[in-house]
């Protein structure tokens, strides 16, 4: 750690003996730490994606507010491909980021002997028939699950509807709290989850509803029981919520080059920085993390767009946090705008309709 000076006793008695000021020790030198030889990091990029122009800027906007965001599309629209890049356009650890991922780690018994600082983001996809305890983290001693291990980085839910309905509720508290307390008759621990939430599925069983060149073969009630798994309260704690269309073949066979994840973190990272100097001194990261009564402080809506959001309110009956989600989305799209110091009208109404497009319409 900066300022400190770390000695590294090789036994407990040596320890014990340069505390006592009867040997003395040299201070550490860090070592770097070494990739296995022959190791080869694929990396994951947006220019890879071909077509999904909205999805990708839902995706830029997630990255750039820490906002949660849920996709719905057909089979092989490409949601899994998007959510796997999302870390390609995440902006670097802080220091204060990167130790509590490292503790976090070292707790789960996760750090291979030798591993130093962790500084890549987190990004956990654990599978839908994994248990709740292995998600939310639990045990006779309790130990941190998949939504500890994603804090600071992504969690990353395939197929959502199909995970244990005791397990998609349980999700409420790490969402909403940014932590999860365990509690067993040994004790009760809390651990952080401060993450963004991906998830993705199908808007049918059969995948298929929707799609103009394929016969979805289920019923209303088929597809009313499916969307329904997803309660109410869960819906509300997703920020972004979008449809994935499938990509046209213009799209898959053309040669434009698309922008790489490159150009598009550095827009996500001038607009956390906006947000850090805001959110500093209430020792927030991003604008995803605000409560209520910061929003009313510091996200102030021009007419127009206190307007339109009171129209939506109204006529949509939304939930008091999904105003507050929308807001929060906005200031976001206004940060990668330059952070203008109002929320403007457009702001707004492309905060809403990244929310509308699934959850206003069920």
């Amino acid at each position: 750690m900066d300022g400190l000076e770390i000695y590294a006793p090789k036994s407990l008695i040596e320890l014990v003996d340069f505390l006592d000021g009867e040997i003395a020790l040299e201070t550490a030198t860090p070592q770097p730490v070494d990739e296995p030889e022959g190791f080869v990091e694929l990396v994951d990029d947006f220019a890879d994606v071909q077509g999904q122009f909205m999805a990708k800027r839902a995706l830029e906007i997630a990255a750039a507010g820490g906002h949660n965001v849920l996709m719905v599309g057909v089979p092989g629209s490409g949601k899994t491909m998007l959510a796997k890049r999302m870390s390609s356009i995440l902006p670097e650890m802080t220091r204060e980021e990167a130790l509590e991922v490292t503790k976090i780690y070292s707790i789960a018994g996760k750090l291979s002997q030798g591993s130093g600082l962790v500084t890549k983001r987190p990004f956990q996809n654990p599978n839908h028939d994994a248990s709740t305890a292995a998600i939310i983290g639990g045990g006779a001693t309790p130990t941190p699950g998949q939504v500890t291990l994603a804090h600071n980085g992504v969690l990353f839910l395939d197929e959502l509807p199909e995970f244990k309905k005791n397990t998609l509720e349980a999700l409420r508290e790490p969402l909403e709290e940014r932590q999860i307390t365990i509690s067993r008759v040994s004790g009760t621990l809390t651990f952080p989850s401060s993450m963004i939430l991906i998830c993705a599925m199908n808007p049918c069983p059969c995948g298929w509803y929707g799609d103009n060149d394929h016969y979805c073969r289920c019923s209303t009630l088929d597809i009313k029981k499916y969307t329904r798994r997803l309660s109410g309260p869960l819906l509300d704690r997703i920020d972004i919520q979008i449809r994935v269309p499938r990509v046209k073949y213009d799209e898959l066979s053309s040669k434009r080059k698309n922008e790489p994840s490159s150009v598009i973190r550095e827009r996500v990272s001038a607009a956390r920085q906006i947000q850090t100097r805001r959110l500093e001194k209430y020792h927030l990261f991003c604008n995803a993390q605000m409560p209520h009564a910061l929003i009313q402080k510091l996200c102030t809506l021009e007419p127009d767009a206190e307007k339109l959001l009171k129209e939506i309110f109204e006529t949509k009956k939304l939930s008091a946090r999904s105003y507050d989600r929308i807001i929060k989305v906005g200031r976001t799209i206004a940060d990668l705008a330059g952070g203008t110091p109002l929320i403007e009208a457009k702001h707004i109404a492309e905060a809403i309709k990244l929310r509308s497009d699934f959850e206003l319409d069920n």
